[in-house]
């Protein structure tokens, strides 16, 4: 390998941790932005596509999700996907003052703990991509593993979608957790793919034709899938709290996405043992975070409360 591709490597994780970052604050937003429009709509007796937070909230989705693009391309997606979880802090604190919503001794806890759990992450993650060429993409596609895995996906999005979504939907949360977490499958596969054959679809050598044709392949298809996330988001959120849906969200679409990416990319071999078990503590600190946000914002609890001796009965 040249000095110069010795140099260049180590900038690439750095540009993509820098957006995902910045990604993850505007996902962070985009639920409670859209919860709020919808609440202000359902309280004027109105759709919701006519209120303007809940559009300011769609436009900060879009362009968190050209952030993921960008972030992807970049760096390794076991680094960038456990990044979102730098939104939930954020979103918690912003839900606070927008939906009014409750942020306990607890919740700020688990803030801490996410941003401590994300930087474990960090430091832990692979230092480099092992997809560097469009030949080596075709062939990691085509493994029958990764296809034999899309093929259960697609038969759970059927099921999800055309079955347990209208049965079940609006009385358990996970049907359209796992409709939107599903279908993280094909979205961070595609969003590499486009960044490998973007360069090669549009040049005039023979390979060309090929390249373009798996370009907008790729691009149909994650299309597809963020249109259908973007569908079944609104729909959970017009039914279950934003931050309870968040929350389980991250959790759900973050492994999914790892899985697929540990089966398609395989950027788990560039991983030590101490390593993994870093990234595996970082990951469980993360989670424990968001559940201690999330799940218990009910409580009354302060750190005056928790600081309090209890008084011995004679």
């Amino acid at each position: 390998m040249s000095a110069a591709g010795m140099d260049f490597q180590p900038e690439l994780p750095v540009l993509g941790l820098s957006v995902a970052v910045f990604s993850s604050l505007l996902n962070g937003s985009t639920f409670v932005l859209q919860k709020k429009g919808i609440l202000r709509a359902r309280t004027r007796g109105v759709s919701y596509l006519t209120d303007l937070i809940w559009w300011i909230g769609t436009v900060t989705m879009a362009l968190g999700q050209i952030g993921n693009f960008l972030a992807y391309t970049a760096a390794p997606a076991v680094l960038v996907t456990p990044l979102g979880a730098l939104g939930i802090p954020f979103g918690s604190v912003l839900a606070s003052y927008v939906l009014k919503e409750k942020l306990n001794f607890l919740g700020k806890l688990g803030c801490l703990l996410s941003c401590v759990g994300s930087i474990i992450l960090i430091i832990h993650s692979p230092k480099s991509e092992n997809i560097t060429s469009r030949a080596e993409f075709e062939e990691k596609l085509s493994n029958p593993v990764f296809l034999g895995y899309l093929c259960f996906v697609l038969l759970m999005l059927t099921l999800l979608i055309f079955w347990l979504s209208p049965a079940y939907g609006k009385k358990n949360i996970m049907v359209y957790i796992g409709v939107c977490s599903l279908l993280g499958t094909f979205t961070v596969p595609c969003t590499k793919g486009i960044g490998l054959f973007a360069q090669d679809a549009f040049t005039k050598n023979p390979s060309s034709s090929n390249s373009t044709y798996l370009f907008l392949c790729l691009l149909a298809v994650l299309g597809c899938s963020i249109l259908i996330q973007f569908r079944y988001i609104n729909k959970a959120l017009e039914d279950y709290d934003s931050c309870i849906f968040s929350a389980i969200y991250y959790v759900t679409f973050t492994t999914i996405v790892l899985v697929a990416t540990a089966i398609l990319f395989q950027e788990w071999t560039k991983v030590g043992a101490i390593d993994f078990l870093a990234m595996l503590c970082g990951f469980t600190t993360v989670s424990t975070g968001v559940i201690l946000i999330q799940m218990f914002k009910e409580f009354n609890i302060s750190f005056r409360e928790l600081s309090k001796t209890p008084e011995k009965k004679e």
